[in-house]
């Protein structure tokens, strides 16, 4: 019941917001809201799994394509209201890996793969830990970016790793202590492998992997792979 009276005071207060502060929807441009109530209700989880380098186990709230794909960059450029939208998605994956991972540790920490410097400079805010937060799931904040890194995209795999080698170092050592790594998007898992990296190093232990969405991965016959036994290189 209190979750229907809050829903329904957000909506009107959104569509009070609109009044005065005209904006389009993320997904299908409609003016009124940042999310329609039609693009809202189409940006349901669908759970992928996919392995990020080193075996490291990854659950996505969905396939990072179309609408999720367009609302995932307007949020990070800016439209921090999508966050609550996109963390539906998030909170689904999350479930799942928790799930999955509760016979392995009583205590499993999350933690959010840190943006760098430069973009938190830019942005002003984490997108990582700010969708995190409207899970409800608290980040450990035991990563820290060490050193800049080049734009990732365009770069093939192997350049890719090499790019991110040395990115993120733990704040501390991490002995006895699990996690599940937290970020928004997986397209080859080079990032949450360097970040694994860095949490295995300070002794911590890494169960897996949770993110928003997942890139649509090419097998051979170049048609998009997004089921289960896809695999990020």
């Amino acid at each position: 019941m209190r979750h229907g009276i809050r829903d329904a005071l957000l909506d009107a207060l959104l569509d009070a917001l609109a009044l005065v502060l005209p904006t389009r929807c993320a997904g299908c441009e409609t003016e009124g809201r940042e999310l329609c109530a039609v693009c809202r209700m189409r940006l349901a989880p669908t759970p992928v799994r996919t392995t990020a380098p080193g075996g490291i186990p990854v659950y996505a709230g969905a396939v990072y394509d179309g609408l999720v794909r367009r609302v995932v960059l307007a949020c990070k450029q800016g439209r921090t209201g999508l966050a609550s939208a996109l963390a539906a998605l998030l909170a689904e994956a999350l479930a799942d890996a928790l799930a999955d991972t509760a016979s392995a540790s009583p205590v499993v920490e999350l933690c959010a793969v840190p943006s760098t410097r430069a973009a938190y400079r830019r942005r002003g805010f984490d997108p990582v830990r700010l969708v995190l937060a409207r899970t409800g799931y608290r980040d450990a904040r035991v990563l820290r970016a060490a050193r800049p890194h080049d734009v990732q995209k365009g770069l093939g795999r192997e350049a890719r790793r090499a790019n991110l080698r040395g990115v993120h170092r733990a704040r501390g050592r991490l002995d006895g202590r699990t996690f599940l790594l937290v970020d928004d998007v997986v397209t080859t898992g080079a990032t949450i492998g360097e970040a694994a990296r860095a949490l295995r190093d300070a002794g911590g232990e890494v169960l897996g992997a949770v993110v928003i969405a997942a890139t649509p991965l090419r097998g051979r016959s170049g048609r998009p792979r997004t089921e289960a036994s896809a695999t990020a290189q």
